[in-house]
């Protein structure tokens, strides 16, 4: 079993990876403290797949679910968790533990955050997109239609449990979208990005991303500059989902969409002088050999875009991205929207 520690003082924890990892819940809430009981918050698909079944909390605990797909991340879903955490008796000192993907572990770590203001909880991811990603680091939130994730708060877990063993029955869109994230860190390691990861067994690949997340909270908890440097490839990525495309029209799955911009990222930065050629195919190259999408999905609006893009978390009324250059990938505020749409323009569109 692998264990990561993000470093935050007090607010520290572990991060446990492998197979069967699930099964330390019962001594993870322990250390929580003085817990008389707990509510699970999962989704319906995971209950009938069995993953419930033996989940052991180490005390009484009740279950509720929130809908599937990326309209759960919403106020609504939220309230609703809170009345059934109030109506259930659940108290400060008690704890919530998040069941799923990262819609339930965004979704539930802001109901935790936000009940009694602050209860603690614990993630239990079971896709591969929350284990290298969304259950780590205390980013949670909500989606408004003006924007993804506009609504949230830092709140960190008591714990992670990244359990390999869960990831078996994920279909072949969960795992890219998973390894959009992967392809993400291959760029924000030491050394030449490449696709090596993918030769490591599963749970060092997840401890690996772990690692390299838990490095940048913990240096930057609250995403200043360092911290930001994770959204590489999610300024875009965020445009598309919050445009439609990660339901309906498109239907992208979330590292497929953080893959197309890193693409776009890479494009931008060379039109804005920060890297050359041979760096832009190196982009190509990697999050090809990811076996991800390079190209924007049919339909795109480029002014529809730029609009989202400018709601961005990140953005300080200007338009900011973290992208390449010669000392590594970093923010970069105040990008002009010419440039923005000139490089959308430029990007190939799948037909």
């Amino acid at each position: 079993m692998n264990r990561v520690r993000v470093s935050l003082a007090e607010r520290s924890y572990d991060v446990v990876v492998g197979e069967g990892a699930r099964h330390e819940l019962a001594a993870m809430v322990a250390r929580v403290g003085s817990v008389r009981q707990a509510i699970v918050v999962t989704q319906r698909a995971l209950i009938d797949a069995g993953w419930l079944e033996g989940l052991n909390c180490g005390l009484p605990h009740e279950v509720l679910t929130v809908p599937e797909g990326e309209a759960a991340k919403s106020l609504a879903t939220v309230e609703t968790l809170c009345s059934g955490f109030a109506q259930r008796g659940l108290a400060r000192g008690d704890v919530v533990v998040a069941l799923g993907g990262g819609v339930v572990t965004d979704v539930a770590g802001f109901a935790a955050a936000s009940f009694h203001r602050g209860t603690a909880y614990v993630n239990v991811a079971t896709t591969l997109l929350a284990q290298v990603d969304a259950a780590v680091g205390g980013k949670t939130g909500v989606n408004l239609p003006e924007g993804k994730n506009l609504l949230g708060a830092f709140w960190q877990p008591a714990g992670v449990l990244c359990d390999t063993e869960m990831l078996a029955t994920l279909s072949p869109r969960e795992w890219a979208s998973g390894r959009g994230e992967m392809a993400k860190y291959a760029f924000l390691a030491p050394g030449d990005p490449d696709a090596s990861l993918l030769d490591l067994p599963l749970d060092e690949q997840v401890a690996r991303c772990v690692a390299l997340k838990a490095e940048f909270v913990s240096a930057d908890e609250r995403e200043g500059d360092r911290r930001m440097i994770l959204n590489y490839g999610h300024t875009l990525a965020h445009a598309l989902e919050a445009a439609g495309f990660a339901e309906g029209r498109g239907d992208l799955r979330h590292g497929e969409a953080v893959a197309i911009g890193l693409v776009y990222a890479a494009l931008l930065a060379r039109r804005l002088g920060r890297i050359d050629d041979h760096r832009v195919e190196l982009h190509r190259r990697v999050v090809g050999a990811f076996d991800l999408p390079t190209a924007l999905p049919a339909g795109v609006d480029p002014e529809r875009i730029l609009s989202f893009m400018a709601r961005d978390k990140k953005a300080q009324h200007d338009l900011t991205f973290v992208l390449d250059g010669p000392g590594g990938v970093e923010p970069v505020r105040a990008v002009g929207s010419a440039d923005v749409l000139a490089t959308l323009a430029e990007m190939k569109v799948d037909q």
